[in-house]
């Protein structure tokens, strides 16, 4: 009789051990699931049908015109492109992030696009991987299901362009800084460093986040105070920025001073009183209101009502006030870390006297959803009517970005046309060398002249007389596209129209939104 009590409680303590763990497994797999599912609707609100709707236009052509002439023609480049403002340069990083999906598409222009798509799946994730560990797994969640479901996010996520990388880089930087912070393991701090020299290769604005990690450096002094802090953060930073810090050391670093002379002589920053703070205003209604809620372009706030005005102004200030207050009561060191991402980079914002655009605020577009699940989060707490609370307000939010993805509407097209508009001009000149131009009010010939070259006959650039006396440059015939509805190229001042010489048109076609002109001499 003792035998058998012996191996029936032997058996209830393995069925015990066995339940157990079929429990940790399901509490494991949950989250799994939630995260699949998560990143899956990301994906596909990112790369649904996305050569039709992304963005081709000069700067895309541009891009993508020497990314194809690294690959095919192996011309590589240590310089990346133009800033928007100051004249400067970028660094290159971005083309080579580029060049190997454009060689798996073939040179098709939907490559980059999916390269950016993919790196917007993967800020889903950082998302939730960030709210986990700097607060709850509830917050991760609530967080990435945001971040995946909003429409100016999906927007600039969607299209091959420099700037839309930057949302993984300043979050995947302000995570690593958290960790090492945390964990005082030497890696986070050195790979913080090389995210900050891809970031700000990416765009200058990224210049905001370094004040950001040196005081975070400063308060935590167990790790901030070492010299090899700031030594392995140096050199990672020095790797990441390498491309770019290679050419500014072979000319001199033109780039760099242009940036100082931008920052400290500019008159397109400083201190500008009353405005300061009104600037500050505006960039945080926006960061908020644009990225999370849904808030409808600055050009057309004016026509809406004013009791829906009053709806979103109410609903920016809860986030931004209730997430403050919730970072508070947490007091951790995750907290003093999104207080000074959010403070320091306001302030700075407040600086820059030009307009500010929505893909500015790359360099914090996850800290307005991290703020609103730390909103939610302690309402859910409050027993059920608070889960049941938070849950409607989750709810609804998702439900209501979710009516503003962007490809509810027909696609435009731009690759497409941009590629037939360029065949039908090709055709035109007969296979023969030609010049080439287009009259537009916004453009450039970029995204024309690449398909020119991908199709074997590039355009011949007309060279000022200086430089070509016997006027080899110019050729025998000169293809104008015109984007706008009035268009007369005779006579038209465009250096390369005007540099032909004397012509007459000697053919017109109309085709998609464009007019094709062929010019020859007289």
């Amino acid at each position: 009789m003792e035998l058998y009590d012996v191996l029936q409680s032997d058996m209830e303590e393995v069925k015990s051990k066995v339940k157990s763990q079929k429990s940790k497994g399901v509490r494991r797999f949950v989250p799994l699931f939630f995260v699949v599912i998560i990143l899956a609707l990301a994906a596909y609100l990112r790369l649904y049908n996305i050569s039709g709707y992304m963005t081709f236009l000069g700067d895309e052509g541009r891009d993508v015109l020497v990314v194809k002439r690294m690959l095919v023609d192996h011309k590589w480049t240590l310089l990346g492109p133009t800033a928007s403002v100051g004249g400067f340069f970028l660094g290159p990083i971005y083309y080579y992030f580029m060049l190997p999906f454009l060689w798996a598409w073939r040179l098709d222009p939907t490559g980059p696009a999916v390269m950016v798509a993919l790196f917007g799946v993967a800020t889903v994730y950082l998302v939730y991987r960030a709210g986990r560990d700097m607060f709850h797994p509830w917050i991760g969640f609530v967080a990435s299901a945001l971040y995946a479901l909003s429409p100016v996010v999906i927007a600039y996520s969607r299209s091959s362009w420099n700037p839309n990388l930057v949302p993984f880089f300043s979050l995947l930087t302000m995570y690593l800084l958290w960790k090492y912070a945390k964990g005082r393991k030497i890696r986070n701090i050195f790979w913080a460093g090389v995210s900050m020299g891809i970031g700000l290769q990416l765009h200058y604005l990224f210049l905001f986040l370094f004040p950001v990690a040196a005081i975070w450096l400063l308060l935590n002094r167990k790790v901030g105070a070492r010299l090899r802090s700031w030594v392995f953060g140096a050199v990672g930073f020095v790797i990441g920025y390498a491309p770019f810090l290679l050419f500014e050391l072979r000319h001199g670093f033109p780039n760099t001073l242009s940036i100082i002379q931008f920052v400290l002589a500019g008159k397109d920053t400083g201190l500008v009183g009353e405005k300061y703070r009104v600037i500050i205003q505006d960039v945080l209604f926006r960061l908020v209101g644009r990225l999370v809620i849904r808030l409808p372009q600055p050009e057309i706030w004016s026509d809406v009502p004013g009791w829906q005005q009053g709806v979103w102004q109410w609903g920016v200030v809860g986030i931004l006030v209730g997430g403050t207050i919730s970072l508070l009561i947490w007091r951790q060191r995750s907290s003093v870390l999104l207080l000074l991402w959010g403070g320091v980079v306001a302030a700075l914002f407040g600086l820059y006297k030009r307009a500010i655009y929505d893909y500015y605020f790359g360099i914090w577009f996850a800290l307005p959803f991290l703020l609103t699940a730390l909103v939610l989060y302690p309402i859910a707490q409050v027993r059920i009517a608070g889960r049941l609370v938070a849950g409607g307000l989750l709810a609804f939010l998702l439900w209501w970005n979710w009516q503003g993805r962007p490809f509810i509407y027909a696609p435009n097209n731009q690759l497409a046309q941009a590629k037939a508009i360029a065949r039908e001009a090709l055709d035109k000149t007969e296979g023969m060398p030609f010049n080439f131009a287009l009259v537009t009010q916004g453009n450039s010939d970029h995204g024309y002249r690449y398909f020119f070259e991908i199709w074997g006959n590039p355009p011949v650039t007309i060279e000022p007389e200086f430089a070509d006396p016997e006027r080899k440059t110019v050729k025998d015939q000169l293809i104008v596209i015109c984007e706008e509805p009035e268009c007369k190229p005779l006579g038209h001042p465009l250096w390369e129209i005007a540099g032909f010489g004397t012509a007459t048109i000697s053919g017109t076609w109309q085709t998609s939104f464009v007019t094709i002109h062929k010019l020859v001499h007289l």
